[in-house]
């Protein structure tokens, strides 16, 4: 099985398009507006094979509900600059107190990018216009199997 898609609540489909593809660089895949209360607005991350569906419609989830998808880059810094640089208003790098996966909230969060840049180790954080919250997490190599 591999995850394909992600329906994320939103309040304005025009604003979240908007966000996601301009600010975020993410593709636009599809655009359908079915009929007046169902519209279908697919993107997907660059070089992910999961995609992100919002629109109207699609979901009874309140807008901003959806926490803690995460985005995986190869370089904290240079992510988190590229997105301020978007536009987009981001927290970090940070990692977690106990070396480990961050915690609910901030909870354990220490500014600055893991001490020995350790895989897995360095988030950021943001945020779409209605709340739903990503984190970027600095892979460099894989654990095996992945």
């Amino acid at each position: 099985m591999k995850l394909e898609v992600v329906v994320l609540p939103v309040s304005d489909a025009d604003r979240a398009k908007d966000f996601y593809t301009r600010q975020l660089g993410f593709r636009l895949d599809a655009d359908f507006a079915i009929h007046d209360g169902y519209r279908i607005i697919q993107v997907t991350p660059p070089g992910s094979a999961c995609s992100i569906i919002f629109g109207d419609g699609l979901t009874d989830a309140e807008p901003g509900t959806v926490q803690g998808l995460h985005l995986i880059v190869s370089d904290i810094e240079q992510a988190g600059k590229e997105l301020a640089g978007r536009g987009v208003e981001v927290t970090g790098p940070f990692h977690d107190a106990t070396g480990a996966f961050h915690q609910a909230g901030e909870t354990g969060r220490v500014m600055g990018a893991h001490p020995e840049r350790a895989s897995y180790g360095s988030f950021a954080a943001f945020a779409d216009p209605d709340g739903n919250r990503w984190f970027l997490q600095e892979i460099t190599v894989r654990l095996p199997g992945r």
